[in-house]
């Protein structure tokens, strides 16, 4: 029995790279190669890939790949689409492709595809988005694209670079953030729960406040979580005092006593005509002012 192969790129790019519908069929590569099979192409045939979404290549890095290149070769083949004769555009690899030119050689392994301009947009996208050390906006970045410009739903995105649909939300809805929290975003000054939490939060001055706060005193994400809870927690309803409707007769007697022992004296009368007198003070002093006038 036959295990199928864990696709690595998502369901959605590996069944595009390898379909036969876009499979190389002309006369003059089938003369060597077996549809579908790798061959070694020169690299100044490769013309770099128009639709790419990454264009900030570390050097240091891709000088540690040319180096690898050199001792092991190329491990992956890189992924073409064929232009004319003898002329070809990547579709995904070009770190490699690159790192090759560093490494000064002169042909790369690579897949030949037949790709259109749609179908080249969404496979770098795609691919984008499953490459390593990318951060949560470029991620967000090419979700949008492929929803906006290649017209895919949230669910055929789904599908597509094989994620959930709550994660593709998540990512898009980081889009809505300010342009400062998406830089600092960016820069790995927070992470995505920071954002996420500040996400939650309508007014754009609080969440601008928050994230100075969070960088300047390296708040954690459940610190921040607490801050916007706090923030969005509804206010307590105050309970209403009952109006003390008094008869008119009684509030004359209210007005009596307030003068008798010089403070506002509280009358409290129910309908069923039960209440108290309340007599306030200041001071003990008072107080036992209150107490001799009583006895009289």
């Amino acid at each position: 029995m036959k295990t199928k192969k864990r696709a690595a790129l998502g369901r959605g790019l590996d069944a595009i790279l390898q379909s036969p519908e876009i499979d190389i069929r002309s006369e003059e590569i089938a003369k060597n190669y077996v549809v579908g099979a790798i061959a070694n192409i020169d690299l100044d045939r490769i013309e770099a890939n128009p639709f790419q979404p990454r264009n900030n290549f570390e050097e240091e890095a891709l000088a540690e790949l040319a180096k690898s290149i050199i001792a092991q070769g190329i491990v992956q083949p890189i992924t073409v689409r064929k232009l004319g004769f003898n002329k070809f555009q990547l579709i995904s690899g070009e770190r490699r492709l690159r790192a090759a030119k560093l490494a000064g050689i002169k042909d790369i392994p690579s897949y030949i595809r037949v790709a259109n301009d749609d179908q080249m947009l969404e496979m770098s996208l795609i691919e984008n988005i499953h490459r390593k050390n990318l951060n949560a906006i470029e991620i967000a970045v090419s979700f949008q694209r492929l929803v906006e410009e290649c017209n895919l739903t949230h669910d055929k995105l789904s599908d597509r670079v094989g994620k959930k649909r709550t994660t593709i939300t998540n990512y898009l809805r980081l889009l809505k953030l300010p342009a400062e929290i998406q830089i600092a975003l960016r820069n790995e000054e927070i992470t995505m729960g920071h954002a996420r939490a500040l996400i939650n939060i309508f007014d754009t001055d609080k969440q601008l406040k928050i994230l100075r706060k969070t960088i300047q005193k390296d708040l954690s994400v459940r610190q921040v979580e607490d801050i916007v809870r706090i923030i969005n927690k509804p206010p307590e309803k105050r309970t209403k005092i009952p109006v003390n409707n008094l008869p008119e007769k009684y509030q004359q007697t209210q007005d009596v006593l307030a003068k008798k022992f010089k403070t506002n004296i509280v009358l409290k009368l129910n309908n069923k005509g039960k209440g108290n007198i309340v007599i306030p003070f200041r001071s003990s002093d008072e107080l036992d002012k209150i107490i001799e006038m009583l006895k009289k």
